[in-house]
Order: C-alpha cells, then sequence, then structure tokens
C-alpha cells in the first residue's frame, strides 16, 4: 500500500511541475497551455477543429473554446475547405507565426522543468517495472 502512496505524491509532483509550468508560460506569453499546443500545432499544417481536438486531447467543447479564445487574441485564422464549403479549418496569423516564434526562442530557458517532468516520469516507470518483475518472481 505504501508504493501506491509514492506513486501518487510523485504524479502529485510532477502535476505540480505542470502547473507551475503552466502559470508561468502564461505569465510571460499571454496564452495558456492548450492555446500554446494549438499554436504549436499549427506551426506546418492547416487543422479542421476535430483534428485539432484529436492533436491536443480534448474534447470538442474545450477545442472551440481554445479556438474562440486564439481567434480573439488574432493569433489563427478560419478558411473554409476547398472542395467542402461548409468545413472550416485553421491556421496560423502573422501574429500568431510571430508569437509561436517568440515561445521556440525561450525553448531553452522552460526545457529544466520539461526535463524534471520527464526524469520523474521515467523514474516512475523503471521502478514501476522492477516491481513487476519483483512480484513475479515472488509468486513463482
Amino acid at each position: 500500500m505504501e508504493a501506491v502512496g509514492q506513486n501518487i505524491c510523485k504524479i502529485r509532483d510532477v502535476y505540480r511541475l505542470i502547473m507551475d509550468f503552466e502559470r508561468d508560460f502564461q505569465q510571460k506569453y499571454g496564452l495558456c497551455l492548450n492555446e500554446g499546443m494549438l499554436l504549436c500545432s499549427l506551426q506546418n499544417s492547416k487543422l479542421s477543429s476535430k483534428e485539432i481536438a484529436q492533436v491536443l486531447g480534448l474534447m470538442l467543447s474545450n477545442t472551440s473554446k481554445i479556438i474562440k479564445s486564439l481567434e480573439v487574441k488574432m493569433l489563427i485564422k478560419r478558411t473554409l475547405g476547398k472542395n467542402d464549403k461548409r468545413q472550416m479549418y485553421f491556421t496560423l496569423t502573422a501574429k500568431g507565426i510571430e508569437k509561436l516564434a517568440e515561445i521556440n526562442c525561450e525553448e531553452q530557458k522552460i526545457s529544466p522543468v520539461l526535463d524534471n517532468i520527464k526524469t520523474q516520469v521515467s523514474t516512475q516507470v523503471s521502478r514501476h517495472k522492477y516491481q513487476d518483475t519483483s512480484n513475479k518472481c515472488l509468486d513463482s
């Protein structure tokens, strides 16, 4: 039971790192993390709202809110589909490209937080694999 408690504590620590990263990201760039991820997703392509939802791993209703927020900030724009005029696609505006460049230029300054998360997750995965192996040996 102690291992479960330790796992939950580690997950909490990772969650706190992500929350801290998102708070700093929002203060620095004026975007929430989902908005930043949407800009990155549109970096080299145009996507429909359904495709955006899939890429971000969000429900369509949440995706619509993020899209609307970025449209209001004039960082993305809608375009009609060429074959199906009912289909909407989203692309970066010039302002969106500038914002994305600003975020990418700061990549080195945010990597320590991401490295901490990666290290913690890798450690947990390794421990979990070791525990599984240990348990199998004990059951034999």
